[in-house]
């Protein structure tokens, strides 16, 4: 049914939206962000909806592209030249916009060319939706660059208040946005958890005794990549008071990236998994005890959410995402960031006490059940609707 409030061609349903996305890194790293809009794009173009996804290519992805992916000019960061860096709207980027003619733009990193994309849609009065993945000013704590924080907060938010609004993946992440003054249209982009792969089901002693890993031992485990804006120093602290202490623990750590070499020699006796993917993955998580997570950069905490499906208990740090999803003293423990004693006091009470794990891992899985992929993704494509009708009201008055 049409809506008379808006002019002939908009679309008032998902069917016939078209969408251009832009994205950083869609698919050439995987990483919870870009799973995320890959799932998205897959979920709107069941709904019947056009995206074209505008996004660096490489030679071998990590994965395939979710529907139609056109390349950017980008070059490789310096220091971490596994990720890209997007240059420019090239001219043959601009006319493929131009002829998919979309109904709404939406940026997914604050990045050169998502400037000029939000340029490009201001100037032809379409509306532009954000989505934040990280926080990318806290990164700058663990490069010594904490003194930049100011200035990137600010450069942020001179890039999200030219948005017509924002999606967050938390309610936690949300208020911290409107506290930073980023924008004032906020709604929440969650994330999902696939209950095919992540479920208690999923443990195997088999495994585990694959890694060397005995049945009676009770394994704290990582999961992420191995960068060190995922607070690896703060893991590898906080084991070191459980050694000194004398208790009994193995680690188990699931993942891989560029600091890997740093985190396995302050972490000799850990057992390195590596990367998992896929029911691999959801056996490698219910395989732990419990999960370690101290980063403090995440918006959501996909790895939080896939070890409560498992059922197994989070100790994590007080951060956006996972404030959103741990219930402290319920189904894990909340410490502030960095205070390892803390951290290093929740591991001792779980590993030494198999009640308390089984208590707080059960309560986590009924919390992970409120978590459908499908629900959380219409709550964006309702967003896109919603800004369209808001940017056409806008042109009537």
């Amino acid at each position: 049914m049409s809506d008379p409030h808006l002019p002939e061609g908009l679309p008032t349903e998902v069917k016939g939206l078209r969408v251009a996305l832009f994205s950083g890194n869609y698919n050439y790293v995987r990483d919870g962000a870009n799973q995320a809009l890959n799932r998205l794009v897959g979920y709107l173009l069941r709904q019947g909806a056009d995206v074209r996804v505008y996004a660096p290519k490489v030679a071998n992805p990590a994965f395939p592209a979710t529907g139609t992916l056109v390349g950017i000019p980008a070059v490789a960061i310096p220091g971490r030249e596994e990720y890209r860096f997007p240059l420019a709207l090239s001219p043959r980027v601009r006319r493929d916009l131009a002829t998919f003619n979309p109904h709404v733009v939406h940026v997914s990193s604050p990045d050169i060319v998502a400037h000029r994309a939000v340029s490009w849609a201001r100037h032809r009065k379409l509306p532009v939706l954000a989505s934040v993945h990280t926080r990318f000013e806290t990164y700058l704590r663990y490069y010594n660059m904490a003194w930049l924080e100011p200035a990137l907060e600010a450069m942020l938010r001179r890039f999200y208040r030219r948005c017509d609004g924002l999606v967050a993946p938390s309610e936690s992440m949300a208020q911290v946005l409107r506290a930073q003054r980023m924008n004032y249209d906020i709604d929440i982009w969650s994330r999902g958890v696939d209950r095919d792969i992540f479920h208690p089901g999923a443990r195997s002693a088999e495994w585990r005794q694959s890694l060397g890993i005995a049945d009676d031992e009770v394994v704290i485990g990582f999961l992420g990549r191995l960068v060190m804006e995922k607070g690896l120093d703060v893991f590898s602290d906080s084991i070191d008071q459980l050694v000194r202490r004398g208790i009994k623990h193995r680690v188990l750590v699931v993942g891989e990236g560029p600091a890997r070499e740093w985190f396995a020699a302050r972490l000799p006796d850990a057992v390195f998994a590596g990367f998992q993917g896929g029911p691999d993955l959801g056996r490698a998580v219910a395989s732990m005890d419990v999960l370690f997570n101290p980063s403090i950069t995440e918006t959501f905490g996909n790895v939080t959410l896939e070890a409560m499906a498992c059922g197994v208990p989070v100790v994590a740090a007080a951060a956006t995402g996972s404030q959103s999803l741990v219930d402290d003293n319920v189904s894990g423990r909340l410490i502030t960031p960095g205070a390892v004693r803390q951290f290093a006091e929740s591991l001792r009470c779980y590993v030494e006490d198999a009640p308390l794990r089984a208590r707080h891992g059960a309560a986590g899985e009924e919390r992970s059940l409120e978590f459908s992929w499908d629900r959380i993704n219409q709550a964006v494509a309702d967003t896109y609707l919603r800004l369209v009708r808001q940017k056409a009201a806008g042109r009537k008055r």
